[in-house]
């Protein structure tokens, strides 16, 4: 199962919507990569609608970290996850891919 979710994540590609480039002007470049060093982006794959609230409690819970995680929506189904630590950011990051609600 884990095998078939990776090679179809392979073979995903970047809409058009989702190529928009984003401009960080230099005056504010440092602390805008500085603030996006230990995060990931991850996408649900759904078209249904589902309670954003208890899959952020879940993903914590999966994860076991607390609200030192930082959730923000940043697009539809996109999420990007701050975390306090390397660590914890690799952990994840090797532990996936995730799922929820199946």
């Amino acid at each position: 199962m884990v095998y078939e979710v990776a090679e179809s994540m392979d073979r995903m590609k970047l809409t058009t919507e989702e190529e928009e480039i984003i401009t960080i002007f230099d005056e504010g470049r440092t602390e805008a990569l500085e603030s996006c060093q230990l995060s990931l982006i991850g996408k649900f794959l759904t078209c249904k609608s589902f309670n954003k609230m208890a899959a952020k409690n879940t993903i914590r819970r999966a994860w076991g970290l607390d609200e030192s995680l930082q959730i923000s929506e940043v697009g539809p189904n996109l999420f990007q996850f701050k975390f306090q630590s390397e660590f914890e950011m690799d952990r994840v990051l090797r532990g996936g891919p995730w799922s929820f609600d199946n």
